[in-house]
């Protein structure tokens, strides 16, 4: 504040520098929005045409000549007229010598059209346009296209060699033309990059103008008294004071201690450890050492290392790399007269070259506990209930035993086997209830899994058989007849691969109730979940090879146009209409709605064998004839997310069980080995597979031994079959 006795006094400027200085910021006003508007190339309000034309050639003429950014014009402008305001404070007391100088032109000094201001986009990031081949817009709203730049590298390095302006060439950034500096640009560039004033006649040392008077004012500016609260200590201040009091004595804040100057001395190798190695002596790999001469490089060697001349003759015959000697032993009478070594000198020499020419590198041995590396697996008394025991054995049959398949109750099996006869067993007394006869082999047996149906497929040469057999309840099977004997056939016959016909006589009264007739032999047979759909397999090719049948309609169709390869099994979806073929090398996964392809699953294997499907249908099993097992997550991947390599021969069967976590692998080696296999909901959890038992209990014949598995559809029991004709049951 100024003292109370009185302030400075302004100094009031003359009428004379105060019109001169508003004419002057008049200009200044004028070329400022010249300079800004962007309008230059609209003309002036003069009436004239030569004014005009004048105006635009001093425009074509700025261009080519002068390439002045805003900023510099607007700081020589601002130089100008401090300029103009001193020298009007120095002529102050000359105003009428001032009055009398001619009157300069308006435009005389005005900057604005040294620019092309031809690009309209304003001031925005010019890599907005670096996509377009347009860098902005004129006046008239027509693109100011890019200059067309095709040098590379080499043309920019020859241009730098060979054009002596390279070096005042620059970038127009919203043209994208290059431009050449003139030598006042240049000047003026390098006077802003010296930190010195872009005029060069500025003077920055000029004496500084006194705007307030030295004379002390007579009246202060104000005279109001002080405040009250000037006078009052504070209570905010009060409250701060007593809280770092407080802090103080709790020791929350303590002073800050002084540093000490006094230098401090440690040892430097007080806490490494003596027996340790230093680090550039730790990746020292030492020179080998050589061999230790033995008995036979002694000078008197015993008789036993002595060669004979056969033996002599041998090892000069021999190349140096081969023999196992590589001195010859002799004998001599004393250390005295053992000769000098010829080759004393070419063993050192190479010696040399091996410890500077051979590289040495230091392998890190890794500690890993063998224990570590085996996974941690559950124990397989932590998974039960599954098969450990053979419970019971079903004979009759005179030849191997190729297919089962049990009811869906679990209360009746069926075999099929080489010596012609399908067999009935009970599954709790091993007791065969039924023997059908067929004409041929039995290559397959399929029960339908339909409960209300009491319905067997039994593939025979080339002929399926429809087989009611006629056990368990007699309303069931009574009413399996009627659905048969109920079918109307169509009034217009339709061109079929098959020939569907009912058995009559004797078939009829051995169960056999429907034949489908196809021309090449069957291999294989399945039926869908819900029984009213089965599946064969043709051992032939072509596209004919798989064939879908509907047994209430009574119609058959090939769902392929073209061959994949040769299909060994085929298998329906337990919940998705899905359709898997299963060919020597891969499995394909089709859909039956859209008719398309929907996955194609690589085995790595080189012959499948046979499949089964997890009943929640998200997991695949394949077995194969060089004794892989490989498993699928069909939500994973298409190559096996696991596979097995547990048996010795060939797989012959595979399957899941319906309720448990357990599948079985059957293979020729005479053993079945039972795994626990979990599949959890969470997806984002791996399966759980652990195998838990191998069953063994049948003998291998014909090199062949287990030739089909299969679960109880209700209790962990396994049946197998095999080529010593019996079938087992291990529970």
């Amino acid at each position: 504040m100024e003292p109370a006795g009185g302030s400075r006094r302004l100094s009031i400027p003359s009428t004379h520098v105060l019109e001169e200085q508003a004419q002057e910021s008049d200009d200044l006003t004028d070329s400022e929005e010249s300079v800004y508007s962007g309008l230059e190339d609209s003309g002036s309000d003069s009436s004239t045409e030569e004014e005009a034309e004048d105006q635009d050639s001093n425009d074509e003429g700025k261009r080519k000549g002068n390439s002045l950014s805003k900023k510099a014009q607007a700081r020589m402008a601002s130089q100008k007229k401090e300029q103009v305001q001193c020298q009007s404070l120095e002529t102050d007391s000359k105003p009428s010598a001032q009055q009398e100088l001619p009157l300069k032109g308006e435009y005389e000094e005005d900057s604005s059209d040294e620019e092309d201001v031809r690009n309209t986009v304003g001031n925005i990031p010019m890599e907005w346009y670096q996509d377009y081949p347009h860098i902005g817009y004129d006046l008239d709203g027509k693109r100011i296209y890019k200059p067309v730049r095709t040098k590379d590298e080499l043309d920019k390095f020859l241009d730098k060699m060979e054009n002596p302006d390279y070096w005042r060439t620059v970038q127009d950034k919203q043209t994208g033309a290059d431009l050449r500096l003139t030598d006042e640009q240049v000047e003026l560039t390098q006077r802003l990059q010296k930190g010195q004033f872009g005029d060069a006649h500025a003077n920055p040392y000029e004496p500084a103008i006194d705007f307030f008077s030295s004379q002390v004012m007579i009246h202060p500016v104000t005279n109001r008294p002080a405040d009250k609260r000037s006078f009052i200590p504070s209570l905010l201040e009060k409250e701060k004071v007593s809280k770092l009091v407080h802090a103080i004595k709790m020791g929350w804040i303590k002073p800050r201690k002084p540093k000490e100057d006094t230098p401090t001395y440690y040892d430097l190798w007080a806490q490494e450890d003596p027996n340790s190695i230093l680090g550039r002596h730790k990746m020292h790999v030492p020179a080998p050492k050589l061999r230790l001469p033995g008995h036979e490089e002694s000078y008197n060697p015993p008789p036993e290392y002595l060669l004979s001349e056969e033996e002599k003759l041998a090892w000069e015959q021999q190349e140096a790399a081969e023999r196992k000697l590589n001195v010859l032993p002799q004998q001599h009478r004393c250390l005295r007269a053992v000769p000098a070594y010829a080759r004393f000198i070419h063993e050192r020499f190479e010696r040399c070259l091996d410890l500077y020419l051979c590289p040495r590198q230091r392998k890190m041995r890794v500690n890993v506990d063998p224990e570590d590396l085996i996974p941690k697996l559950p124990k397989p008394r932590d998974l039960q209930p599954f098969p450990t025991t053979q419970a019971l054995v079903y004979r009759g049959h005179t030849s191997l035993v190729r297919c089962l398949s049990i009811s869906p109750s679990g209360q009746w099996l069926v075999s099929g086997s080489d010596d012609g006869t399908v067999r009935f067993w009970e599954v709790s007394s091993a007791r065969c209830m039924k023997t059908l006869p067929v004409e041929g082999v039995v290559k397959s047996v399929a029960w339908n899994p339909n409960p209300a149906v009491c319905l067997v497929a039994v593939a025979v040469e080339q002929s399926v058989l429809l087989v009611n057999p006629c056990l368990g309840d007699k309303l069931l099977y009574a009413a399996t007849d009627q659905l048969i004997e109920g079918y109307v056939p169509p009034e217009e016959e339709r061109l079929q691969p098959v020939t569907w016909a009912v058995a009559a006589g004797a078939e009829h009264g051995r169960g056999v109730r429907l034949i489908i007739r196809h021309g090449k032999p069957v291999k294989q047979v399945t039926w869908h979940p819900r029984g009213d759909y089965l599946a064969s397999v043709l051992a032939a090719d072509g596209h004919t090879q798989v064939l879908i049948h509907q047994a209430s309609k009574r119609w058959s169709q090939s769902p392929f146009r073209r061959s994949k390869g040769q299909v060994q099994c085929v298998l329906f979806h337990p919940l998705r209409p899905f359709f898997f073929v299963a060919t020597q090398r891969c499995v394909r996964l089709y859909n039956l709605l859209k008719q398309e392809l929907a996955k194609k699953l690589l085995t790595n294997c080189k012959w499948v064998s046979s499949m089964a499907v997890h009943p929640a249908g998200d997991n695949l099993i394949c077995g194969s004839y060089d004794s892989k097992l490989a498993w699928f997550d069909l939500d994973l991947s298409t190559k096996p997310y696991r596979v097995l390599r547990h048996h010795k021969k060939a797989l012959r069967s595979v399957a899941f069980h319906r309720h448990y976590p357990l599948f079985a692998s059957g293979s020729d080696d005479g053993s079945v080995i039972v795994c626990h296999g979990m599949v959890y909901n969470d997806l984002l959890q791996n399966p759980l597979i652990v195998p838990v038992k191998v069953l063994k209990g049948h003998a291998p014949a014909r090199d062949l031994g287990v030739l089909d598995v299969l679960f109880h559809p209700t209790q962990p029991w396994l049946f197998s079959s095999g080529a010593d004709a019996s079938i087992r049951l291990f529970a």
